[in-house]
């Protein structure tokens, strides 16, 4: 199964991503394509695959991404290759923009979508500029894309509010715990126990008194 994180940059979707992972077994991280330079601490290939234009662009015309997008002045998308190695046996969680998430929604049927809510605008800006990795330029087009992204909540199935990390945590993570147990999911793995019924030893005939 394939869950979409979408939010407005700052909003607290990798750490989220991050805890949920932590706790949840069987569950792969999608590493995203993009054109931006890496932040301080950020490695290639783990939290995005770095590539220039040029390469991106090419990737495109080539149609190798599920989805893709030009978000805050830069490219980001999602490879059909890191969808089928990543999500070989196990599920699979998406950290894309709303853009990327619509795309999602209508080429992979079944994905669950997932929208990250700032608990308000004020706490947003704080978070961007309490990070630091971007310039107050940067931050300033951050936020008014937000304001944009942010009505797009009603486009997903499920919402989390970061006010608190641990309840947002917790919230995602039962999320994805509750769409595991949909039926069609269950489907599969509830044959053995369907099939011991119907092979479920009959009871021994009374026998009759002479």
């Amino acid at each position: 199964m394939i869950y979409v994180v979408s939010g407005p940059s700052g909003c607290g979707k990798s750490t989220l991503i991050g805890l949920v992972r932590r706790d949840l077994a069987g569950l792969a991280f999608s590493v995203s394509h993009t054109t931006r330079e890496p932040r301080p601490g950020e490695k290639d290939g783990v939290e995005y695959h770095f590539v220039g234009e040029p390469a991106f662009r090419r990737m495109i015309r080539e149609r190798r991404f599920v989805e893709w997008a030009e978000v805050h002045g830069h490219l980001y998308g999602t490879s059909k290759a890191e969808i089928a190695r990543k999500g070989r046996g196990r599920d699979l969680i998406l950290d894309i923009d709303v853009q990327g998430a619509r795309q999602v929604r209508e080429r992979i049927p079944g994905a669950v979508l997932i929208f990250i809510m700032p608990p308000v605008f004020a706490e947003l800006r704080r978070r961007l500029e309490h990070r630091k990795s971007d310039n107050p330029g940067a931050i300033a087009r951050r936020l008014k894309n937000a304001a944009g992204e942010v009505r797009a909540y009603a486009e997903f199935e499920y919402v989390v509010v970061n006010d608190k990390l641990e309840t947002a945590a917790a919230e995602l993570e039962a999320v994805i715990t509750a769409a595991r147990c949909r039926r069609e999911i269950r489907a599969v793995s509830l044959w053995p126990i369907l099939r011991s019924f119907a092979a479920r030893p009959r009871r021994a005939a009374k026998k009759r008194k002479p």
